[in-house]
């Protein structure tokens, strides 16, 4: 009895991880960060919270710089009510094949893992709410649909809860 409550246990756990970034290796077009995160970009997306009603939309006007092979990703968002917030990625190469990442509004350093067309992040984020700040911890999963369109799935949890969601599409503008 006690090894069949520890496999139903086991399978409850694993499925409530999440999918390994290496299930997406062989998907085209490859993203390579320095490449897509170059120039000018924009993002639109919404905000869910953990019902999954969309409590915000924003709009935001990205621009990436690469200098040595480290990119700083300069993002200014405008929400739906008016609310303005600027956040400054740093993009720096590790010895693991991916980057380290920092923000001016996320404690500690997250790292960006790519595969294929996939980038996932987890960091702990710093957001305003009800007159205060609060830390949440984001999984950001990113999929470069085409060479211009970046799909971004985010999932925003307190205390291992999800308590919210983003939805949001990035798209690089023409280097004509």
């Amino acid at each position: 009895m006690k090894a069949i409550l520890i496999t139903l246990f086991a399978l409850v756990l694993s499925a409530c991880s999440s999918p390994n970034i290496e299930l997406y290796k062989s998907n085209k077009p490859e993203f390579i960060l320095s490449e897509f995160f170059n120039g000018e970009l924009s993002a639109h997306g919404v905000l869910k919270n953990r019902s999954g009603e969309v409590i915000r939309y924003f709009n935001a006007r990205l621009k990436g710089s690469w200098v040595e092979g480290k990119g700083t990703l300069e993002e200014w968002f405008v929400f739906d009510d008016g609310e303005e917030h600027q956040r400054v990625w740093k993009l720096v190469p590790n010895d693991r094949g991916s980057y380290d990442a920092t923000a001016n509004d996320v404690n500690g350093t997250a790292e960006a893992k790519f595969a294929g067309n996939a980038l996932f992040m987890k960091y702990e984020l710093q957001v305003p709410y009800d007159g205060d700040i609060i830390s949440v911890m984001v999984d950001d999963r990113m999929y470069l649909v085409d060479k211009n369109v970046v799909i971004n799935e985010s999932v925003m949890s307190k205390f291992g809860v999800d308590v919210g969601y983003i939805t949001l599409t990035i798209v690089k503008k023409s280097q004509d």
